[in-house]
């Protein structure tokens, strides 16, 4: 790999899950223009939905969404081939998130289908070990289709040490867990937030600042804005998460590395929303459309902005105006199988 090149690893769904990937796939990325050249599958692994890498190691982990679900690790070589260090099973149905703790001793699966959080040790390269702990959440949501159970969609652990979060889509909730390190046990640490009835809250994301954070919610369209204190989440205000006309189905949100811009993909309007932070309320100031309907998910390297469309089946590329904060289509969409996780 040179100074002019990196590795993008490209995760999906496979035929269990209806999709048409084969694993993941690696993609040779130039920083400078952005542009992406898909080197093939480096991985046969099913259903392979969401990845995230080790932060001191060169290990890759994936959530394979299954019926039994489990944890796949790989060491990744500087071409960006991977080799299978160990399969771990999560204890519950359909893992789709999967994070690592900054400190890289501890690995946390978030199974949608079981509702639940597991978490494993990892050892010092990055292997991960049995499963220390399995935490169900228990209820229901206002949904009777979507939110008839617990479904735990996110894990995210603070940077700064404090407690992990678990955003559960089921029960309109956010847990909040403490980790033993010793023992790799969670300690439910009360209270938990629960959020609008019928949100369905999928993910969040962090501002740099670590006191503030933003929930999207995939059932009812929103962005929620909270404070991040000692003694949890805070709601300020909420705002929709687009400003189109048609069905919203917010999926990935993330804020910018200066911390002044939130990003949204919203699946079935297909756009990527660019909200302002500089106020009170997230100020909707573009709204860009991905050239497909079902964005899933999306990643920042450098100046440019990944945009992985699952149905569409294609990865999109976008410069991102340092000034603005917008988004600026680059080139044609890279091809791509069920596309659901870019990872630079």
């Amino acid at each position: 790999m040179t100074a002019q090149h990196a590795i993008v690893h490209v995760g999906g769904y496979t035929a269990e899950m209806g999709g048409r990937a084969e694993g993941i796939v690696a993609v040779r990325r130039d920083p400078v223009s952005g542009e992406l050249t898909p080197l093939g599958t480096v991985a046969v692994t099913s259903s392979p939905s969401f990845l995230v890498r080790h932060p001191a190691r060169p290990v890759l982990y994936a959530v394979n969404e299954l019926s039994e679900g489990q944890i796949s690790a790989f060491r990744v070589a500087p071409d960006g081939d991977l080799a299978l260090l160990g399969v771990r099973p999560t204890g519950g149905a359909e893992p789709c998130h999967v994070a690592v703790a900054p400190d890289g001793r501890h690995l946390f699966v978030a199974n949608y289908g079981g509702g639940s959080v597991a978490a494993f040790p990892l050892d010092l390269d990055g292997v991960p070990g049995e499963r220390s702990d399995l935490v169900r959440h228990e209820g229901h949501g206002a949904d009777p289709q979507r939110q008839e159970a617990a479904h735990c969609h996110m894990v995210s652990p603070d940077p700064g040490g404090g407690p992990l979060l678990a955003v559960d889509l089921g029960t309109d909730s956010v847990y909040r867990y403490d980790l033993d390190a010793a023992s790799g046990r969670l300690v439910p640490r009360a209270p938990r937030l629960r959020t609008p009835a019928g949100s369905g809250p999928r993910h969040l994301a962090r501002h740099p600042d670590g006191r503030r954070c933003w929930l999207v919610g995939e059932l009812d369209g929103t962005v929620t804005a909270y404070d991040l204190t000692a003694d949890g989440l805070h709601q300020r205000v909420r705002v929709d998460a687009s400003g189109r006309v048609g069905h919203v189905q917010p999926s990935e949100v993330a804020v910018g590395p200066d911390g002044r811009f939130l990003y949204v993909a919203n699946r079935g309007v297909g756009t990527v929303a660019v909200f302002a932070l500089a106020g009170e309320a997230p100020e909707l100031v573009a709204e860009v459309d991905t050239g497909g309907e079902w964005p899933r998910h999306f990643a920042r390297a450098g100046e440019h902005l990944y945009v992985a469309d699952e149905r569409a089946d294609m990865i999109r590329v976008f410069r991102v105006d340092p000034v603005t904060g917008v988004p600026e289509p680059v080139g044609e969409p890279v091809p791509v199988a069920s596309p659901t996780c870019v990872r630079p």
